[in-house]
């Protein structure tokens, strides 16, 4: 059985290499840009170097910053970084050689590791818990510094080149003064970037290379998969705000990235987005690292189809943004898979049916290849895409609300599908009303930042 088989590797490979290592870290400062290094040691066998580099801005003044305080940012960095080369092999203990944590500590990157890999582990049908997976040791006496210097009520909003990014950027660049942060820029997220009036000059750009090694070990059969990347973002937003000298950092993540992937589990593809790691990870910068940088989700109150709507106003970005992982690399959007099918689902209340088409080059509800992902979508299957996708009553009052919008009883073959069901399940417009005028009240927004929000939702 193939559950078997992983089940075996996973338990093989964590006995022939036994410890990941968090060797150490470097940083240096080069014609004002800053470069990182990280080094990981797998059982001394394979040793692991990624790095990042953060070209020089005019907005940065990385010398303000002492050694002690780099070290903070900087090793922290690491600390979630060395997830993606972790799960290899999923050593059953991890040694941190640079600081000494904590049991606070420890018991935070535990549970951020467990379950940022949730999609990871029941991709790859691996039978373990919280308490057997890992264990965390730090031995060496030398402690991290808490910072504590004075920043500016500056925001600082990473732009991914989707709908919700743009959002956010729109709503907050009027109010506040802002820079927009993007890590491994793409022709969407630069392009976004440039349409809310920021220039490079203007905007963080952070540059990750993973080391070479890792896909070459993919490649010889170790273990592979999804890693909580919003989480690597949590960290380096801390050191790029730092440098910048700002307080604020908003995420746009909305109140449905908290909606498991597979339903009755904590398995959540979208983790690192949630309210949940939001409210840790809070905590544990100021408890950590500074007591003043606020980070929260700017977006949190709002459901994916209020952020849709919002985003259907800011015409400018329609060409140009993209939210299609495959795509990614061409700027396109590949029309196959569940990201298209739901960034078109979700917009289409709002957006009309040939511009949307002029957009995607085609007409993915006419496609009977994607009515897979649409079950997954709708709730007919047992499990959602492991996508970042919304959920199952935003998708079900989406499709419901074209529906009603359609004026032609020829329609296309996806829309004709999920109208049987709609009606099986008695579903009726209220739910499209209810979820456009609904307001989540768990989130960390400052005040002013949930003024600037209910006025552009409400108003």
């Amino acid at each position: 059985m193939k559950s078997l088989d992983s089940q075996t590797k996973f338990i093989q490979l964590r006995e022939r290499f036994p410890l990941f290592v968090y060797q150490s870290y470097t940083f240096r400062i080069e014609k004002a840009t800053l470069f990182l290094k990280f080094k990981f040691s797998l059982s001394d066998k394979y040793i692991f170097e990624p790095e990042l580099e953060i070209p020089a801005r005019s907005f940065y003044n990385w010398e303000a910053l002492s050694p002690a305080q780099m070290d903070n940012l900087v090793f922290h960095i690491g600390m979630i970084e060395l997830v993606s080369y972790w799960k290899l092999a999923c050593s059953p203990t991890i040694v941190i050689q640079p600081f000494k944590l904590s049991a606070t500590q420890i018991a935070f990157w535990e549970k951020l590791y467990y379950h940022g890999l949730g999609e990871f582990f029941y991709l790859n049908e691996i039978q373990t818990s919280q308490s057997d997976f890992v264990s965390i040791q730090s031995k060496v006496e030398k402690v991290l510094s808490k910072m504590d210097f004075p920043l500016a009520p500056k925001v600082l909003v990473p732009v991914g080149g989707g709908k919700d990014s743009v959002v956010s950027l729109e709503l907050l660049r009027g109010q506040n003064e802002v820079i927009p942060f993007i890590i491994n820029p793409r022709p969407a997220s630069s392009n976004c970037a440039l349409i809310g009036g920021f220039s490079s000059e203007q905007t963080a750009v952070v540059n990750r290379k993973l080391d070479p090694l890792l896909l070459e070990l993919n490649e010889q059969g170790f273990l592979n998969g999804h890693t909580p990347f919003s989480a690597l973002l949590a960290f380096v937003s801390l050191l790029v705000a730092a440098g910048a000298g700002l307080r604020y950092i908003a995420l746009s993540n909305e109140s449905s990235a908290n909606e498991p992937t597979v339903p009755g589990t904590q398995i959540n593809h979208q983790y690192s987005k949630s309210l949940d790691f939001e409210q840790d990870f809070r905590n544990y910068v100021a408890q950590y690292i500074h007591p003043e940088m606020k980070y929260f989700s700017f977006l949190r109150p709002l459901n994916e189809l209020q952020i849709a709507k919002l985003f259907s106003q800011f015409t400018a970005y329609h060409p140009v943004f993209r939210s299609c992982n495959v795509g990614s690399k061409t700027d396109s959007w590949c029309g196959k898979c569940p990201k298209c099918l739901f960034t078109w689902i979700i917009l289409s209340p709002f957006i009309a049916q040939p511009k949307l088409e002029g957009l995607f080059n085609k007409n993915l509800l006419a496609d009977l290849a994607l009515i897979t992902i649409l079950n997954e979508l709708s709730g007919q299957s047992a499990v959602k895409p492991f996508e970042c996708v919304g959920t199952i009553s935003e998708v079900k009052a989406a499709l419901l609300e074209l529906l009603l919008q359609s004026k032609t009883e020829d329609l296309p073959v996806l829309l004709k599908h999920i109208q049987s069901q709609l009606q099986q399940e008695n579903i009726n417009d209220s739910l499209f009303k209810s979820l456009l005028s609904e307001w989540q009240s768990d989130h960390f927004l400052p005040a002013c930042f949930t003024q600037t929000l209910k006025q552009a939702l409400y108003d």
